[in-house]
């Protein structure tokens, strides 16, 4: 008997859509229930062919939320979730149902493995490298089929969350404290590396923002429980003090302005350095590398002081 379950796509519009939905209508495998799009730009347009799918609205409020949208309108046992921009191969639905008829009742969740293509004729690049990290993340909803009643039972994406980042984590750990166990499925998908520009990385640290929450939410030690790698924020903060320190010394002509000053561009120099190394090294990277490393550290704290101060009612 063929599992019972629906297929849940948040979009921007993104043109990748009609890929996701081609392999949905045209692949092998026990089709899904229904398939649910939810358009989550804020003023929504065209779509490409959505192919019978339904197409709900989440009025720009972020993944979590178009998300919560997509399953709480489905009505079947399991829901899987995909990104609007991932590849899922000819077979996906025939492997998304093993993965599925395999699961025993205490399983919540079950996650697929995620390939990153990446250039087979140069090192890759800063951006190509952090869309890697994906192959090896814990519990990304690029592509996760989650039992409906254990998304019932935790409530949903929580929807303070923003961006695509923490809020899947956060939704996992959850489950798994209602009971549930979170597998990795035998089905693969691709994640191609998208097209970014030159301040790409610099937008990526309004995450800091969502760092505090989970920082509320979970603890000191909330990073450990998700599996991350320890992050650079006290380094970004001591290297935009010792920036401030630098300018204000240098309003008072003092000498020791050189010293702050050295130790800014020697933090700066070795953020840049750790960037570019494993990278192609070509002109565009380097200097991409060199301009972002100069912003970002303040944006970073920026960002996780604004975090700070928007969740700091919020209580784990």
């Amino acid at each position: 008997m063929s599992p019972d379950y629906a297929v849940v796509i948040p979009t921007v519009g993104r043109a990748s859509l009609s890929v996701v939905l081609d392999a949905l209508e045209h692949g092998s495998g026990p089709p899904p229930r229904e398939v649910i799009v939810v358009d989550d730009r804020r003023d929504p347009g065209p779509l490409p062919p959505t192919h019978g799918a339904r197409v709900l609205r989440s009025g720009g409020r972020g993944p979590a939320a178009a998300r919560n949208v997509g399953w709480r309108a489905a009505c079947c046992e399991w829901v899987a979730f995909l990104d609007d921009d991932v590849v899922p191969p000819h077979d996906w639905k025939k492997q998304l149902a093993a993965d599925l008829e395999a699961a025993d009742l205490d399983v919540g969740a079950s996650q697929a493995r995620i390939t990153v293509p990446l250039p087979q004729d140069r090192p890759p690049t800063d951006w190509e490298r952090g869309t890697a990290g994906l192959a090896d993340a814990k519990w990304i909803t690029a592509d996760m089929a989650y039992r409906r009643a254990a998304l019932v039972h935790a409530g949903g994406f929580d929807e303070r969350f923003p961006r695509a980042y923490r809020e899947d984590a956060e939704l996992a750990l959850r489950v798994q404290e209602h009971g549930y166990r979170i597998v990795r499925g035998s089905r693969r998908t691709t994640h191609p590396v998208r097209e970014s520009d030159f301040f790409a990385s610099l937008r990526q640290q309004r995450g800091n923002a969502d760092d505090a929450l989970m920082r509320r939410l979970l603890g000191e030690g909330w990073r450990a429980r998700i599996g991350g790698h320890p992050g650079r924020l006290r380094r970004h903060a001591v290297t935009t003090a010792a920036f401030g320190v630098t300018v204000l010394l240098g309003l008072f002509r003092s000498r020791l302005a050189l010293v702050t000053g050295a130790v800014w561009a020697g933090l700066t120099a070795k953020f840049a350095l750790e960037r570019i190394t494993p990278g192609p090294k070509t002109p565009d990277e380097v200097v991409r590398m060199v301009v972002t490393s100069v912003a970002i550290p303040p944006a970073a704290c920026a960002h996780r002081l604004r975090g700070e101060l928007r969740h700091r009612a919020v209580r784990p």
